[in-house]
């Protein structure tokens, strides 16, 4: 009798865990955006002042690359620019005498044509006063001309000389290192002092507010997931503590591949998974690396 009840008890543990419906339906690995920073200009690092591990707000400086060679530029562009203008010519002076000059000769014209018209002065007067007129306003029109191109490849030279201190000062704010992202230093690479090249890393960052776990799916659950779905995300701190997100299907991968050896799926005798993320908030308490666990909704 104590043997059937034994045997009993055995058959009801096994229906009971037959019957026990999975708590996930894929695993997977916590990710964040990562962005690393390289440096836009060439120097010596003047200041550089964040850690690994710290929280940097967007946009915040974090170091600066020399830019003494930058300013020296700029100043000098300066000068040039006030020598530029300086020589810019005052067109209504230079050609105040001979306007006036020409309107004299208008004045003479006029008188000569009605002295010759009552014929108190001979014609060759007229005919010279004529002459004069047109002597005197092909000399103004010659000076405008002049006077015009002179203005002209001044203000050409003037503009250059701006577009050359727009550059130098986009050169000179590459100098100041910002934050792409707000999040937190995982790596740093350089210290202050130090000289760097264009394009060399300098630090990497995340965002490890808004991160998203990557997990793998079958063929046969992928026909009931799709992006924008809730899901329930669970972080695995080992030993059964676990902690519950609300997420979003963010991405599905439009390919199919091997599964990870790291990863387990529903069905792990599949050879052919999708890769799909799930985005979540983080509240401090999930860091990049760690497992975790997906209930689709």
């Amino acid at each position: 009798m104590k043997k059937l009840m034994i045997m009993a008890a055995v058959l009801a543990m096994l229906v009971n865990c037959g019957n026990k419906e999975k708590e996930y339906d894929a695993t997977g690995v916590f990710e964040a955006t990562e962005v690393t920073v390289a440096a836009e200009q060439s120097g010596v690092l003047i200041t550089f002042d964040i850690n690994e591990g710290d929280e940097v707000a967007l946009g915040k400086e974090v170091g600066l690359i020399d830019t003494m060679q930058i300013w020296l530029k700029i100043q000098q562009a300066g000068a040039t620019k006030a020598v530029y203008q300086s020589q810019k010519p005052d067109m209504e002076k230079q050609i105040a005498v001979t306007r006036q000059q020409l309107t004299k000769a208008k004045q003479d014209q006029q008188r000569y044509k009605e002295l010759v018209a009552d014929g108190a002065a001979p014609s060759k007067m007229l005919d010279d006063a004529t002459n004069q007129v047109a002597v005197l306003q092909k000399q103004l029109d010659a000076q405008v001309s002049s006077l015009s191109t002179q203005l002209s490849t001044l203000n050409s030279q003037l503009s250059t000389v701006d577009v050359q201190v727009s550059q130098l000062q986009d050169l000179l704010q590459k100098c100041h290192i910002a934050a792409p992202i707000q999040g937190t230093v995982l790596e740093k690479y350089v210290e202050r002092g130090e000289f760097v090249a264009v394009g060399k890393p300098l630090f990497k960052m995340a965002d490890t507010q808004q991160m998203f776990i990557r997990a793998y799916v079958t063929s046969a659950q992928l026909k009931d997931i799709k992006v924008g779905q809730q899901a329930m995300v669970f972080a695995d701190y080992g030993d059964g503590q676990k902690k519950e997100y609300e997420g979003t299907v963010s991405w599905i991968s439009s390919r199919s591949e091997f599964t990870p050896k790291t990863i387990q799926t529903d069905d792990e005798r599949a050879d052919l998974v999708y890769a799909l993320k799930v985005a979540i908030k983080n509240d401090g308490y999930i860091k990049i690396g760690m497992y975790g666990e997906v209930k689709f909704q």
